[in-house]
C-alpha cells in the first residue's frame, strides 16, 4: 500500500521541522506538512496562557488542559481527512503523552497507509538548538528528549544529534512506499 502519512515524533529542537522541509524536497510528490507548532499557533492567545489550553513552565515543562486535546483531536480529525481525500501529509508532532499520544493518531489515522518515524537528538544538543532559536522555555528540549518515546512504536528512527535533517529525510523517503 502506497504510504499516505509520515508521522514525525521529537522532542522540542530534534529536528523533526528540517526534517519534513527536507521530505518536501526529496520526495517525488506533493507532500503537506502539517505541525503541532501550527495548532498551537492558530489558537487564540489565551488558549496558550491557560490550563484549559497549553501551559509551558518557566523550566520548559508543558500542561495540557481539555480544551485544547478537543481542539487538537478536531484538528486530527482533520488532517486524516486531508490524507483520505488523496493528499500525502507529513506530520510534525511530539507525543507528550508518549504511546498514549500515538494511540490518538492511530485512532483518526484509521485505515490509512502509515510510516511512524522517532526523530530522536541527544538532550544536550537539542537543549544548544533551543537557546540558539529563542523562541522556546528553555528546558523543555531536555524534558521532552526522552519521555515523548515512552511507549512509541516506530517503523524508523533517525537521530539528528550528528546526522544533517537531509540525510535523515533521505533515509525516511527510502522506506515510503
Amino acid at each position: 500500500m502506497t504510504t499516505q502519512v509520515i508521522v514525525l515524533n521529537g522532542g522540542s529542537s530534534s529536528g523533526k521541522s528540517a526534517i519534513a522541509r527536507s521530505l518536501q524536497a526529496v520526495l517525488p510528490d506533493p507532500w503537506l506538512t502539517f505541525g503541532i507548532d501550527s495548532l498551537i499557533e492558530a489558537m487564540p492567545p489565551s488558549m496558550r496562557e491557560s490550563g484549559e489550553g497549553i501551559e509551558v513552565a518557566s523550566a520548559g515543562g508543558v500542561s495540557i488542559g481539555t480544551v485544547f486535546r478537543e481542539l487538537e483531536a478536531a484538528w486530527m480529525q482533520g488532517v486524516a481527512a486531508t490524507a483520505g481525500a488523496g493528499a500525502r501529509i507529513v506530520i510534525d508532532d511530539v507525543f507528550l503523552g508518549g504511546a498514549e499520544s500515538q494511540q490518538r493518531w492511530q485512532k483518526a489515522l484509521g485505515g490509512l497507509s502509515v510510516l511512524w518515524v522517532g526523530v530522536r537528538c541527544d538532550s544536550e544538543v537539542a537543549a544548544g538548538r533551543e537557546l540558539l532559536r529563542g523562541d522556546r522555555a528553555q528546558g523543555m528540549a531536555v524534558s521532552q528528549a526522552e519521555t515523548v518515546h515512552r511507549g512509541v512504536v516506530y517503523d524508523l528512527e533517525v537521530d539528528t544529534t550528528h546526522t544533517e535533517s537531509s540525510q535523515c529525510a533521505r533515509a525516511i523517503a527510502a522506506q515510503v512506499k
